[in-house]
């Protein structure tokens, strides 16, 4: 049984989870999931949004079932060690440093490895309601460890994180927000999600992809090695036919005109 549904509509893909009845994320939902991730390497695809198909969830959180389950064989456990988190790990890397942005329209819950799995998409928009984010492991006597402890660190510092992570918080969308933990909220976050995925695939994707790379190559390094890798990306988008036909469109537009040619999103230009 397929977990994820997707349709593709002018380049952007819409991937919808739905895991009856509480849409847990589970071992067969993350092994399609990288399958798919694969196949949106393709040029064609310019832009990715990820969404819960339950009303009221996003993905709760990983089985907590499975992971019992795991548990529970300590034997199996030792032997297999941090195999288990690796191919997570895998998971969420292979989604983050895909060439294109990456949406996630957080439509209800997302907890645990469902709030990691958040973690690891470019833009976070969350809907509006009553519903919960965040990482509650401790509180199940283990930790988040499918890239939470250093995401998280790196998203809102390692200060922050901490009291997150220690006292198992979940929030609500408001203060979700504040903290920094999404960027926007919406009334129907999958429509929004996919209205900015709609006008980025317009955007010229090669300096997508390399904006991606300078970014997250450089936050996990000194600052002048981040220097010296947004150079050499900068570069490459110079030299790409994408930024000369961008900029001559750009200078094309009468003086008083160039302000209100860049507020515009590509659609409108």
């Amino acid at each position: 049984m397929s977990l994820w549904t997707c349709t593709l509509d002018d380049g952007v893909v819409t991937a919808i989870y739905r895991n009856p009845p509480m849409n847990y994320f589970c071992a067969e939902g993350a092994a399609e999931l990288g399958g798919l991730i694969e196949s949106w390497r393709e040029p064609a695809i310019k832009a990715v949004v990820l969404s819960g198909g339950m009303a009221g969830r996003f993905i709760t959180h990983y089985s907590v079932e499975e992971l019992l389950s795991y548990a529970e064989d300590r034997t199996a456990m030792r032997e297999a060690g941090t195999a288990l988190n690796d191919g997570y790990h895998a998971l969420l890397l292979s989604l983050r440093d895909l060439p294109k942005p990456v949406i996630v329209a957080m439509n209800g819950d997302a907890m645990g490895g469902g709030f990691e799995l958040c973690l690891a998409c470019d833009l976070r928009i969350a809907q509006r309601g009553d519903f919960r984010f965040g990482l509650p492991e401790v509180k199940l006597g283990i930790l988040p460890g499918g890239s939470g402890t250093q995401r998280l660190s790196r998203l809102i510092g390692a200060g922050r994180a901490i009291e997150f992570i220690l006292r198992g918080r979940i929030v609500e969308p408001a203060v979700a927000l504040e903290m920094g933990l999404v960027h926007e909220l919406a009334d129907d976050a999958l429509r929004r999600a996919q209205q900015i995925a709609h006008e980025m695939a317009l955007t010229p994707p090669f300096a997508m992809a390399m904006a991606k790379r300078a970014v997250y190559e450089g936050s996990d390094t000194s600052l002048a090695a981040g220097l010296k890798l947004e150079g050499e990306r900068f570069l490459e988008t110079m030299l790409s036919d994408g930024s000369v036909s961008a900029m001559r469109a750009y200078v094309a537009q009468p003086l008083d005109a160039r302000r209100a040619w860049l507020e515009k999103p590509p659609a409108a230009r």
